[in-house]
């Protein structure tokens, strides 16, 4: 078979997987292959990339012999390579044809790409996430006060709801609705300035000032010193929109403290958009400078609370579809039926889900879920009672000590442990948590955040908790 026969039985067999691979999977790993040769019936194929070896052998072997034999045989079979020649010879054909299509634009086209390099230059420039749009936030009743309140600022920035104020548990979707409204406006007001940061990045640039000019340093000016300071405070003060993220964050650390709330004065008495975002309310941060929640108040406080079952259904339904993958409805139902915290554990589910399936070579189907995610497993009939019980055990305490007021040591270490096995093995929302211990949705927060980072830490607590997990399955 001459070269010019291959790549005609390569381009049949290329057609026939476009119609039943991923689309992400063909455009990726498939289409850039070229076919070399056929001896002994087998389609020799080049790759320009090293992964795609490993990726097409572990979930796509199957799929690519089918094709193959549908047009050479049932005995056809191919082989696949990576060819350092080829890929040099294709990143140069990629180029050249870039290269062509930008030459072929029409002033308006090219005008056109210029906008869109200027807004993704400003995107960058405000810290901004592509994905995270108006769009594409599935609104539902847990959200939609907090997504009007959002789309309300980005249409009339510094108008009526100044500062924004946005509070709830993490991964309910407060960050994407701080970029929302950094893309809104970028994209509908191009000559205003936004900028997106978490308050922990924000102390960190303020703590490299600090340190900088507090250091001795005989060679070194004073005006070196201050234009430090004074760059700092030209980047968050001379803006029109400021979104700040994690504003908790700030809590005990008097220094930022006091320099937020110049940079927050700075902007208030300028007339300039403020929207915060906050795990609680300001009320319920501890060691929150008064004049900060104070003003914190003075504007517009709206609430993200978890999503409901049919709202969650939509949140999966449509990350799937910006994936460009297909799945069978109940699939989406059970994901939703047993994920109910928060946004990200729905995503992170369905990318489980799909990675399951995409590895093993099978369809997303409700089996596949199951399989994947093993939740009647997880969840068996262990019940916040049970854990608190078996915690309680653990430390001679009685159910009645741990779920008390009481605040010594030994009880206060065991009630967050409690708590944070409520959450991390049942999924219970802060709330349901919160009615069971007879405690503040903030207090519960608290506990689980306070385990989460000393687990990080402390390998003596994370064998205290393995210990007590495994009294469950007793």
């Amino acid at each position: 078979m001459d070269i010019v026969e291959v790549k005609e039985v390569w381009n049949k067999v290329k057609c026939e997987l476009e119609a039943n691979l991923p689309e992400h999977v063909f455009n990726t790993w498939v289409k850039p292959l070229e076919a070399a040769d056929c001896e002994n019936n087998t389609l020799v194929l080049l790759s320009p990339h090293p992964m795609a070896i490993d990726i097409i052998k572990k979930g796509w072997t199957e799929k690519i012999k089918e094709s193959v034999r549908s047009v050479l045989g049932e005995s056809a079979t191919f082989s696949l390579t990576y060819d350092p020649d080829y890929a040099k010879k294709y990143i140069k054909a990629r180029k050249t044809e870039l290269s062509k299509q930008i030459a072929g634009q029409t002033e308006e086209e090219k005008q056109e790409q210029d906008a869109k390099k200027s807004l993704a230059q400003m995107q960058s420039s405000a810290n901004l996430n592509l994905n995270l749009k108006f769009e594409n936030f599935v609104v539902g009743d847990n959200s939609s006060f907090a997504y009007n309140a959002a789309f309300s600022v980005a249409n009339n920035p510094a108008k009526k709801f100044n500062p924004l104020f946005i509070y709830g548990a993490s991964g309910l979707g407060k960050t994407h609705l701080l970029q929302a409204i950094g893309h809104y406006i970028i994209f509908n007001k191009p000559q205003l300035r936004v900028r997106y940061i978490r308050m922990e990045e924000y102390f960190n640039e303020w703590v490299k000032c600090f340190q900088y000019n507090s250091t001795p340093d005989k060679k070194r000016s004073t005006d070196t010193n201050n234009t430090m300071m004074r760059k700092f405070h030209q980047k968050f003060q001379n803006i029109d929109i400021l979104l700040m993220d994690d504003i908790q964050f700030i809590e005990s650390k008097s220094g930022t403290m006091k320099e937020f709330f110049s940079t927050f004065e700075a902007l208030y008495t300028n007339n300039k958009q403020i929207v915060i975002a906050s795990d609680r309310l300001p009320a319920d941060i501890p060691k929150l400078d008064n004049r900060l929640r104070t003003r914190f108040e003075t504007g517009l406080v709206v609430d993200i609370k978890p999503p409901a079952f049919e709202t969650r259904v939509e949140i999966v339904k449509a990350y799937a579809a910006s994936l460009g993958v297909e799945a069978e409805e109940d699939v989406f139902e059970y994901i939703a039926d047993n994920f109910v915290n928060n946004v990200r554990e729905l995503k992170g589910a369905f990318n489980k889900v799909s990675a399951y399936a995409e590895f093993f070579n099978q369809g997303i189907t409700i089996e596949t879920a199951q399989k994947a995610l093993n939740c009647e497993v997880r969840k068996r009939d262990l019940t916040i009672d049970k854990i608190a019980q078996s915690v309680a055990n653990y430390y001679s305490l009685t159910l009645k000590e741990l779920k008390s007021t009481a605040r010594q040591q030994k009880i206060a270490k065991a009630r967050h442990i409690a708590i944070y096995l409520a959450r991390d093995v049942l999924g219970m929302s802060y709330e349901s948590i919160g009615e069971y211990f007879a405690k503040k949705h903030s207090t519960i927060m608290y506990s689980c955040d306070m385990v989460v980072d000393k687990l990080k830490v402390d390998n003596e607590l994370q064998n205290i908790i393995d210990e007590i997990k495994t009294t469950f399955k007793e």
